[in-house]
């Protein structure tokens, strides 16, 4: 007899790195959900998104596509159609519960029924001209009659500028946007009566800045040794302007007044040792804290009986610096902020407790699961699917991995004038274009239309400090990556059914 679809749980969490897993091999973290999963799944320790912010990183995981064919490149770029609505074809029930950071944000995107939960700093976003919008988290809080926690109160707080975005959780533990999602998942789960294959997507919006978990968390990692950050002069130095400009914007916030410091984050020049400490203890708090209700999540899944036949998918969209090379946040190629975690497990169909490192795009995810469900993957996607790493076929399916990004117009890293969430004219020290190869020995960082760029020896500089770019005995090797970067581009363009998807509208 046939296998009976699988139920497919997908759990992605925002702006989580991809060192944040204990059982990886990151003994300072306490994620004993996400051990479990580890011990009992696959882990790609090679995993790559597509790009190092949200919306276009999310675009990739659910349509398939790199940025530079789907035409998603920033964070205010509408994203449609999804592989969900497949699955819906197929019979699957689909829900979203939480992020799914779709442009506009109240799109259906094939599911059928959508709890959207968005920023945890967001007050009153414009996802339309003229209308705000208002998710069932600020429901939640308005019905309670709370001030949603944000940079409009944290920046009230008197050591705000000394924080690094990192704050003590001010209300009850149940009105934490990470707390909210886990316990309406858990709730929706319980009411289902349903006799169709699910697929439910469920979206942590942490461990995204602000960095505010409850304070039961944060002290599992106040007195621990954790890795902080060490930066040189000379790594600085080597960085190229645009990262010199984002950084300089981000000390010195100089947006309007009425947005203030971005996500609750004003950096510091130089921060103290316990300054960064504090700031890790909390990012790894969230992540803890997240961790605690993947496992009440997984808990019910097996009491209510789908991990019989189940595919669990935990993930997340991007990284985040943390003080890595003198940054916070994201928008840059380093591996602290494009290679994400991401685990696999499916008892029968996936043998468990194996890592694979070989390099993957995030969104190899989207052609894998689809296979699982019976459904045949789109002619023309970028996405590759996993199933030949899973089965043990092949040891690799991309001898590189890439990752694209275009700051916005008035975006720090473009450091113009302009209208927020557009691309323009108006750079100085910035660019247009930034677009990462990586191979399993190099990294090669391209700005459109600038003499700089970066290089790296992964071999022997793993962690990304010493730029050679314009060093005259790694030219070869830069130009061998360039071209390289040229042929993926004109490969994907030509190959890639996307413009021909998106100019149908289906």
């Amino acid at each position: 007899m046939a296998q009976k679809p699988p139920h497919i749980i997908l759990i992605v969490t925002d702006q989580q790195r991809y060192d944040t897993i204990r059982a990886l091999g990151f003994p300072h973290m306490a994620t004993p959900s996400l051990d479990r999963l580890v011990e009992r799944g696959v882990s790609f320790t090679g995993a790559h998104v597509t790009a190092p912010s949200c919306v276009p990183s999310r675009a990739g995981l659910f349509t398939g596509y790199f940025c530079h064919n789907s035409g998603v490149f920033t964070n205010g770029d509408p994203w449609s159609p999804t592989w969900v609505g497949m699955l819906a074809d197929r019979g699957y029930q689909c829900v979203n519960i939480g992020k799914m950071h779709t442009i506009p944000l109240d799109q259906p995107a094939g599911f059928h029924e959508r709890f959207i939960v968005e920023n945890k700093d967001r007050n009153r976003h414009l996802d339309k001209p003229g209308l705000a919008f208002y998710d069932e988290w600020d429901r939640y809080l308005a019905h309670r009659g709370l001030e949603k926690p944000g940079r409009e109160s944290y920046m009230r707080l008197p050591d705000f500028a000394e924080r690094l975005g990192a704050f003590e959780w001010p209300l009850d533990e149940d009105a934490h946007s990470d707390i909210f999602v886990g316990n309406t998942a858990l709730w929706w789960l319980r009411q289902r009566r349903a006799d169709a294959p699910l697929f439910l997507q469920i979206g942590f919006p942490g461990p995204h800045p602000p960095y505010d978990p409850i304070r039961r968390f944060v002290e599992l990692y106040m007195d621990r040794t954790l890795p902080l950050p060490a930066t040189t002069e000379e790594e600085l130095a080597a960085q190229p302007p645009p990262h010199r400009v984002f950084r300089k914007e981000m000390i010195g916030y100089t947006g309007s007044k009425a947005r203030g410091p971005h996500d609750a984050v004003r950096w510091l020049e130089r921060p103290a040792a316990e300054q960064l400490h504090r700031l890790r203890a909390y990012y790894y708090a969230n992540v803890t804290m997240i961790d605690r209700k993947v496992g009440e999540i997984l808990d019910l899944l097996e009491e209510l009986g789908y991990l019989e036949n189940a595919v669990v998918v935990f993930t997340s969209d991007h990284g985040d610096g943390l003080g890595d090379h003198g940054h916070i946040q994201k928008f840059m190629m380093y591996d602290d902020m494009v290679r994400v975690p991401l685990v696999m497990w499916s008892p029968g169909r996936i043998e468990g407790g194996m890592r694979l490192d070989a390099l993957v795009q995030h969104m190899d995810v989207a052609p894998t699961l689809l296979e699982l469900a019976g459904v045949e993957p789109p002619a023309g996607w970028d996405a590759l699917s996993l199933r030949p790493l899973l089965a043990g076929e092949r040891p690799e399916i991309r001898g590189h991995v890439y990752s694209e990004h275009a700051p916005l117009e008035g975006h720090p890293m473009m450091a113009g004038p302009g209208r927020y969430w557009r691309r323009g004219e108006g750079r100085r020290d910035g660019t247009d274009m930034i677009t990462m190869v990586r191979s399993r020995t190099h990294k090669l960082v391209h700005y459109l239309g600038r003499p700089y760029g970066e290089l790296y020896d992964l071999e022997t500089d793993p962690g990304e400090r010493r730029n050679l770019w314009d060093e005259a005995s790694w030219t070869g090797v830069r130009r061998g990556l360039l071209d390289t970067l040229r042929e993926w581009r004109m490969h994907s363009g030509y190959t890639s059914s996307a413009s021909a998807l998106w100019k149908s509208g289906q």
